[in-house]
């Protein structure tokens, strides 16, 4: 099965509580299986655990949610709630702290080869930053301080989430790009990414695609994003 991926900058349009993008993404294959499970990797935060009622609340009736935590619970135990989960949910909170709770517990490789293998994943912010070759186009500071720099490498793409167009907001980014030659994907709050295998779409929302060799385009809702020159 190709790769599955629903990456989003925000989760929804009204507060940080609003993951109604999240939910609608999900539906499709939590409908399709009775007793559905979604795995939720709230690993961006030190305060994960308290949204968990409220992504219960919202997937009431569609699926039983089932939080990972990797302070509490071992390896076996996360990778048993992978195989059940019908879908993954990693939300948003420090892209640094995420990737360093994955390296740490042993359970990023483990997820990589879910999600290669084919496990739908719903993302926003961190969660979508993750997906990407490395972390290092991130808004956060490293605050843990990590030394796991590395993404899931689930698409050639690095990605920046609550883009604003604005020139200085950018030299950061051509700083990546001294030292890095792959794509960035910019994502403004409300876009949304599909990746189904090796094609990429913007479904809605306003993202720009940046590649090392030239200077960045808006894309329209609806392209095809290619990460070579053409």
């Amino acid at each position: 099965m190709p790769t599955d991926l629903h990456l989003f900058s925000t989760p929804g349009d009204a507060d940080a509580t609003d993951i109604k993008w999240i939910v609608e993404a999900s539906r499709h294959y939590l409908e399709r299986k009775a007793g559905a499970v979604l795995a939720y990797l709230p690993l961006a935060s030190l305060y994960g655990e308290k949204s968990i009622a409220d992504v219960e609340k919202a997937l009431h009736g569609l699926a039983r949610v089932e939080a990972l935590n990797t302070e509490l619970m071992d390896l076996p135990q996360m990778e048993a709630v992978l195989r059940r989960a019908a879908v993954a949910y990693i939300p948003g909170g420090n892209t640094f702290l995420l990737n360093h709770r994955l390296h740490v517990s042993q359970l990023f490789p483990y997820l990589r080869k879910k999600l290669e293998a084919g496990l739908p994943l719903v993302a926003f912010s961190a969660g979508t930053i993750l997906c990407g070759p490395n972390i290092l186009t991130s808004n956060d500071i490293n605050m843990v301080p990590t030394t796991h720099f590395d993404g899931l490498n689930l698409t050639p793409f690095n990605f920046v989430a609550h883009y604003i167009d604005d020139p200085w907001k950018d030299y950061r980014l051509l700083d990546y790009q001294a030292f890095h030659d792959n794509p960035m994907l910019l994502l403004e709050d409300g876009a949304y990414i599909r990746i189904r295998g090796k094609e990429t779409t913007l479904v809605r929302g306003e993202a720009w695609l940046w590649r090392s060799a030239g200077e960045k385009e808006r894309l329209p809702a609806g392209a095809k994003i290619s990460p070579l020159e053409v």
